[in-house]
């Protein structure tokens, strides 16, 4: 018994100490297990830590890659520079550097900018069209209280929020009456430069007629004295090199606007750029083709201080002009047609290249339509930014055609609508679309003018035809129109008979007879809107039978009609034999100033201006092939002075010689259709009178802005609407000078000077 006694305390022993081992073990597994649960906590602090060091050295090293996918944009502006006052347009003009980075890089050949320097710059700052800014009329003169809307958002600002050091150097033109137009207030960090539109080179005086005259140059928001006496483009090109000596390209991206004011007039240039050109024999085009030099050595030393401080390899560079030369100051739009301030291609294509290393195609020339809108959302989207919440904007995204040789996005551009700018002979003699801009006063005027001009044609009828000018087209075609009664006509109508005489000779249509040369202009499409009905039977049965009114009797007065009416039948009636169908209403008025291009066709109305091709002014005295040359039949200027609509096709006829506006009435309706939907988006023309507070002898003689904060919103919503200018006070110095113009033009080009 005590054996098994032995044996139960043994085996009860040794369960017992299997249950301590067990217990033992399980402590020590749950100890470790603890340990490892610490263990992985901590591994996982530590891979939460690592994490979240991960994430932001990533988002530091996405930052520090957005910002070096950011290219440095500089843009290179300069005024009044023609489509043949470069050198890889004209062997002539000496630009190296400008020639260099042009073939380098892409040739922009089919670039259009607008016709004067406040809506260019307008429409590049803002990437709107005018018609949506209030800046259709014209340029912001110093004394005008006028500047870009404030509630519309600028490029610069874009690329501020992108991450850009933003500055500007050189010409602003946009505006200053209140500090909240100026650049600064525009999304520029910095500004050095003018802020008007011409301003002497040396001595930085700025004048808004006789009498008002400041000093105009300006850091950021204060006046710049004591730079007197150094030439402009060397002032702002030094300031320029500055900016990019001061910058840390690693840092920061940098978006420059160098503005430069050549090659506008006033013609000042240092003489030793005047040299290379002592051949040329016009003084003008000698002084302007010098400062076209002075302009490439500006470029060359900005591109040199972009290696130099380390840019160049992360940089875009876009040079481009504002609007087209003035051939009459030295500058050349040939062989394109028209100048600076009119519709025509030699006002509105613009010279313009880019160069870059980032270009994926370079070393080429761009045939893809482009307007200085779409530098916009170009820059904006090269930079990262987010063009979308920028509203609004009629601008597009260019840089695929521009760097790899893409399609353009860009179909079409309105050029401009203009209601302010009407030419007088027209709303004088037909345009009824506003009853009351002539006043009841001016049929008496003309009438009295209609004897003395009667009396005096009588002696001087055999030169009659040897004396073109163009005011007395005008003049003959309001006599009529303008004319109720009849008995003065019936003692007009002896003296037409020696013209239709002569006729054949020359085969030109009768002067005063305007009834051709109105339907050989394309206008019978909008003649319900331009043409008053009522005044057509009058006016046209005092000349003979064969001019009746359409709207009596189409069938009987269209065969003798001459060449130019056979647009008119076709457009007034698609069926000559249907006498009782009625005019079409007309898509647009004919009689205002506009201009659009829509793929290869381009439709102008109204007055696009001086519409002349001038071949560089390099001879002593101009060569007399050209002069007849250019004008043939279809080319006189009283037929050039009546007409309203114009329609070429850009890409076949570059030069615009070729008026198919007879030929296709159908594109002329379907553009004028494009037209009116544009100018139902239209805000009204912002125009306002000049201030009197604008007198720089009020600040110092400075021009600086002259209203106060408090007036911002007062003054920005006084001018609602149309201004119109033409009080009579000032139409009646205006005209002299326009006559001046015309006579001086005239003069010069048929005395071959």
């Amino acid at each position: 018994m005590t054996s098994q006694k032995v044996k139960m305390k043994m085996k009860m022993k040794a369960a017992a100490a299997v249950a301590l081992a067990v217990l033992s073990n399980q402590d020590q597994n749950q100890d470790q297990n603890q340990d490892q649960d610490q263990d992985q906590d901590q591994n996982q602090d530590q891979d939460q830590d690592q994490d979240q060091d991960d994430r932001n050295t990533h988002s530091d090293e996405t930052e520090s890659e957005k910002k070096k996918n950011q290219p440095h944009i500089i843009f290179i502006l300069t005024d009044d520079q023609g489509f043949n006052d470069v050198g890889y347009h004209n062997p002539t003009i000496k630009t190296p550097t400008l020639d260099k980075l042009a073939a380098e890089g892409v040739t922009l050949e089919n670039y259009y900018v607008q016709p004067i320097c406040t809506p260019s710059r307008s429409q590049l700052i803002t990437g709107r069209y005018q018609i949506h800014t209030g800046l259709q009329h014209s340029i912001i003169r110093p004394s005008q209280p006028s500047c870009l809307p404030s509630h519309m958002d600028t490029l610069p600002e874009r690329l501020h929020e992108a991450g850009y050091a933003t500055h500007m150097v050189g010409k602003w033109h946009l505006g200053f009456y209140r500090k909240a137009c100026l650049p600064t207030r525009k999304g520029f960090d910095s500004f050095f430069g003018s802020l008007t539109g011409s301003v002497d080179y040396y001595s930085y005086r700025s004048c808004d007629g006789p009498g008002l005259c400041g000093y105009d140059l300006h850091e950021d928001e204060a006046v710049a004295w004591g730079h007197e006496g150094k030439y402009s483009t060397t002032l702002f090109t030094q300031r320029a090199r500055k900016i990019l000596q001061s910058h840390d390209p690693a840092e920061r991206p940098l978006f420059l606007l160098l503005s430069l004011q050549a090659v506008h007039t006033p013609l000042q240039t240092p003489k030793s750029y005047i040299y290379p050109y002592r051949d040329m024999a016009n003084v003008n085009r000698r002084k302007f083709a010098a400062m076209v030099s002075t302009v490439d050595e500006a470029v060359r030393n900005v591109t040199y201080a972009l290696r130099k401080y380390g840019f160049y390899r992360n940089s875009v560079i876009v040079y481009s002009t504002d609007n087209g030369a003035q051939p009459f100051t030295g500058g050349s739009n040939w062989p394109l047609r028209g100048q600076k301030g009119t519709y025509w291609e030699g006002g509105v294509r613009g010279v313009a290249f880019v160069h870059s290393p980032l270009l994926r195609r370079r070393r080429r020339v761009s045939k893809a339509l482009m307007h200085i809108t779409d530098w916009f959302p170009t820059l904006v989207g090269l930079a990262g930014g987010d063009a979308s919440k920028s509203v609004g904007l009629d601008g597009f995204d260019v840089w695929p055609a521009i760097s790899e040789g893409r399609e353009s996005p860009r179909q079409e551009i309105l050029h401009n609508i203009d209601p302010l700018h009407k030419p007088p002979t027209l709303t004088a003699g037909w345009d009824t679309g506003k009853p009351g801009a002539s006043g009841p006063k001016k049929p008496k005027k003309k009438k009295k003018i209609q004897k003395k001009k009667v009396r005096k044609q009588k002696p001087k009828q055999k030169s009659a035809f040897r004396l073109k000018t163009t005011k007395k087209p005008p003049r003959t075609f309001s006599r009529p129109a303008n004319g109720p009664k009849t008995k003065p006509k019936a003692k007009m109508e002896p003296k037409t008979k020696p013209k239709t005489r002569v006729q054949p000779q020359n085969q030109k249509p009768p002067r005063h007879n305007p009834h051709p040369k109105f339907y050989s202009s394309g206008t019978p499409p909008v003649s319900s809107t331009s043409f008053p009905r009522s005044q057509v039977p009058s006016r046209l049965k005092s000349k003979s039978r064969r001019t009746t009114s359409q709207n009596q009797n189409p069938s009987r007065s269209r065969p003798p009609r001459s060449n130019g009416t056979r647009l008119g039948s076709r457009l007034r009636y698609r069926n000559a034999s249907r006498p009782a169908e009625r005019l079409p209403e007309a898509p647009w008025d004919a009689s205002v100033q506009a201009a659009i291009r829509v793929g290869d066709w381009k439709l102008l109305t109204g007055d696009p201006g001086h519409g002349d091709w001038v071949p560089p002014q390099v001879l002593p005295t101009l060569p007399g092939r050209w002069w007849n040359l250019e004008r043939g039949v279809s080319l006189f200027p009283e037929s050039s002075a009546l007409k309203n609509v114009w329609l070429f096709n850009i890409t076949a006829d570059p030069c615009e010689r070729r008026d198919l506006a007879e030929r296709r009435p159908d594109v002329v309706r379907r553009l004028m259709v494009r037209l009116a939907s544009y100018n139902r988006t239209a805000v009204p023309v912002y125009f306002p009178p000049d201030d009197p507070r604008a007198d720089p002898s009020r600040r110092g003689g400075a021009w600086a802005p002259w209203v106060d904060d408090e007036e911002d919103e007062e003054e920005e919503g006084k001018y609602h609407g149309v201004y119109k200018k033409g009080r009579s006070g000032k139409k009646k110095r205006k005209k002299p000078l326009k006559n001046f113009f015309l006579k001086l033009n005239t003069g010069m080009m048929s005395n071959r000077i």
